[in-house]
């Protein structure tokens, strides 16, 4: 008997333990919230509708990032961008910022094709502009993560054009 209740105390004990491993593990993990990684300090709008709102309302160009959670470009990327001060500056001052990991009906979010990560820019008259693209003619708004300042310039372009155009 007593070797049956020191085996049953035991096995409660692993029960217990690696329960409670489970759920502090649970809890290290920040909550996730709009940033998906992208970037903590910066406000993000929630859906594409809200982004063209605050963008009009704001006078802001809106950015939009379509990525996936598992798609290796989409990491590296993310973590290019998220680790970027002036990206991320700009994105937090100048930008309504959005991120989607789903496709908008807005067809003219994807004029070359649903692929991730894509970025594309919205200007606050709501006009998507398919002239501020990437490096590559196959992809023209993909960006990778050696791709940073030529990012960082079609942001400075966005906002120029904001300013030259309305």
């Amino acid at each position: 008997i007593m070797l049956h209740s020191t085996l049953a105390l035991s096995l409660l004990l692993i029960a217990v333990s690696s329960n409670l491993a489970m759920a502090i593990k649970k809890d290290k993990r920040a909550p996730q919230t709009l940033s998906r990684g992208w970037g903590d300090e910066i406000t993000w709008v929630q859906t594409y509708e809200e982004g063209l709102y605050q963008a009009k309302k704001s006078n802001k160009p809106l950015m939009v990032i379509h990525h996936l959670e598992d798609c290796q470009y989409c990491q590296a990327l993310k973590k290019a961008f998220a680790e970027n001060e002036e990206i991320q500056e700009m994105a937090q001052n100048n930008f309504v910022m959005l991120n989607l990991m789903h496709e908008t009906t807005d067809k003219n979010l994807s004029p070359d094709g649903q692929y991730v990560p894509r970025i594309m820019f919205v200007d606050p008259s709501l006009t998507v502009r398919a002239d501020i693209t990437g490096r590559y003619s196959n992809r023209l708004y993909t960006y990778e993560p050696q791709d940073i300042p030529f990012l960082i310039e079609n942001m400075k372009k966005a906002l120029r054009l904001i300013q030259t155009e309305l």
